[in-house]
């Protein structure tokens, strides 16, 4: 009998690449129901605690067999800076996912990559082109589609989605500075050091002891959350970008079935639209930056 692994490792990399990326998108959209359960009882801040603390417990195993080797590095506060962020676009992120159809603020977060190409120009002083920048704009178009701005009942948690977004991208652009000089598993294990204990601070003030039920889901939250990061990394890993990206597509008609068949909710038209929109245009950016650039892509951060 053929060994499963062995099969898999003998695919096509694009295959490979475009089987992980669907595996990611199931775990994501499993892991944003269970945010949307423990939200009945605990706060957003609360459940970003635990997926930090979860997360470090998973990473732990992983990081020990490198040795102390992995606390090596010459940017500390340059992690800390990322762990900050990174908090905040998770709290942002969760409290979309708590308050708002989650097939609507899922749409938002492909607003990503259309920040960091911004960001990457602005704050990076990388040369993006009038393609890209047409690109971006037309992303943010996309993303006007969902949004809806005209209707009567626009979600102000909208707004907390694009927030979420936007800081996702910085650091985005943190990781791909960090990754000079620092080892992934580095990257990886000062994230949980660092947004674990500055998860925990804000938790307290809002903190609700939670029940039997409500641990085990803050404990799928993490363990989610680990995994579809990891799945990420190996779909990015296999195969460019360009090539993995239209794939994450999936990720809405996942969540939206779930949202259906879990809370009731069914987004509208636009949702589709203005999600499609956002990511023909991010995976059009990822096309022109795997031409441009040959070194392997550095892959978004996840919550």
């Amino acid at each position: 009998m053929t060994d499963p692994r062995v099969a898999f490792a003998a695919l096509p990399p694009a295959l490979r690449g475009a089987l992980w990326m669907v595996g990611f998108s199931a775990t994501f959209s499993l892991m944003t129901v269970l945010i949307r359960m423990a939200s009945e009882t605990v706060h957003p801040v609360q459940i970003a605690f635990f997926r930090n603390l979860f997360g470090l417990l998973a990473i732990l195993p992983i990081v020990w067999r490198g040795g102390l080797s992995a606390l090596a590095t010459r940017r500390p506060f340059l992690h800390l800076a990322r762990g900050l962020l990174g908090f905040g676009a998770m709290v942002l992120l969760f409290s979309s996912f708590a308050y708002m159809p989650v097939a609507e603020a899922t749409a938002l977060t492909f607003t990503a990559p259309l920040f960091a190409t911004a960001g990457a120009a602005l704050l990076l002083g990388e040369n993006v082109r009038a393609r890209r920048w047409t690109a971006t704009l037309v992303g943010f178009a996309g993303a006007l589609i969902v949004l809806r701005p005209g209707a009567a009942a626009f979600d102000p948690m909208a707004a907390v989605a694009l927030g979420a977004a936007a800081l996702m991208a910085v650091t985005t652009l943190i990781i791909k500075t960090l990754t000079r000089t620092d080892a992934p598993n580095t990257i990886v294990l000062y994230m949980g050091l660092v947004m674990t204990p500055v998860s925990l601070v804000p938790a307290l003030f809002v903190w609700t002891p939670p029940d039997g039920r409500t641990w085990v889901v803050l404990a799928l939250v993490g363990l989610t959350a680990t995994v579809g990061q990891l799945m990420l990394v190996r779909a990015y890993a296999a195969a460019d970008a360009s090539a993995v990206m239209p794939f994450d597509f999936i990720r809405l008609l996942f969540v939206t079935l779930a949202g259906w068949f879990a809370f009731a909710e069914t987004p509208g038209v636009t949702t589709w639209i203005g999600g499609g929109v956002i990511l023909a245009s991010s995976v059009y950016i990822a096309n022109r930056e795997s031409r441009s650039r040959p070194a392997p892509e550095t892959p978004p951060p996840t919550p």
